[in-house]
């Protein structure tokens, strides 16, 4: 793989990593600030419990596309600055 691809991968990682956080803050917009317990709220608390697991699977892809794109981004800088002091060896 040429470097070009690699960054090309990186920055659709990286585009896929700010669409999952946008996704989940248009997400938590439509999430309550108080917590349904009452009678007759049961419809409610079902809504508030499937937004929450909603939310919680969300985050857990975000912290991993998180690490993916910023361990990308190291190993594409790494690999940069080998091959950077690589050409330097090798004046040809």
């Amino acid at each position: 793989m040429t470097m070009t691809s690699l960054i090309v991968i990186e920055i659709a990682v990286g585009f896929a990593t700010i669409a999952l956080a946008l996704y989940r803050k248009f997400l938590s917009m439509h999430e309550e600030n108080f917590i349904h317990l009452g009678p007759g709220e049961e419809i409610y608390i079902s809504k508030q419990a499937d937004l929450t697991r909603k939310l919680h699977r969300v985050e857990r892809w975000g912290e991993t596309m998180t690490v993916l794109t910023a361990a990308g981004g190291i190993l594409l800088a790494v690999l940069y600055v080998y091959q950077t002091w690589q050409s330097s060896l090798h004046p040809w």
